[in-house]
């Protein structure tokens, strides 16, 4: 049954929990832009803008929707776009597995918002992989890899 508590949980889920992860997906992918010698842009959110700082923006509907998009690499080859394209995913599982490790260590206690935490992270993970044109060349990550592997296509990234 849905009752008043689970309301507040699913308000805190939606507006902190979930653009945490993605906050952290988003950071994969720009953090292996980076690191292969590339630029970036990440947006989180959509609507009005609400604050900018370099390549990040934050935008009214946090919650919403983000992206990262990323211009030409100084090393291009199929392994590099792989890594970029799957660096979201590679961030949320990473951020799970250290999660649990500090758990299971005792450095954290079992808490209802860590599990929450991890289930959104996999649910964008395995959702990630599904590989979808959005149209107007933007694909989902799957889809991105796919074309990177098979094909030597480099698409742009704006999952």
């Amino acid at each position: 049954m849905f009752g008043l508590a689970d309301f507040w949980r699913f308000l805190w889920s939606l507006l902190l929990i979930y653009p945490l992860v993605i906050f952290i997906h988003e950071l994969g992918h720009a953090f292996f832009v980076k690191l292969l010698g590339g630029n970036f842009r990440l947006m989180i959110g959509r609507g009005r803008q609400l604050f900018k700082k370099g390549p990040f923006s934050l935008h009214v509907m946090y919650f919403l929707d983000s992206y990262c998009e990323y211009a030409k690499l100084q090393w291009n080859n199929r392994l590099t776009h792989f890594l970029v394209h799957a660096g979201g995913i590679l961030f949320n599982l990473a951020s799970v597995l250290i999660l649990n490790l500090l758990i299971s260590n005792g450095y954290l206690e079992e808490r209802k918002v860590f599990e929450q935490f991890s289930y959104f992270s996999v649910w964008l993970s395995v959702f990630s992989l599904v590989p979808v044109d959005y149209g107007d060349e933007n694909y989902s990550d799957g889809l991105a890899i796919y074309y990177v592997l098979l094909y030597r296509k480099w698409p742009k990234l704006t999952g």
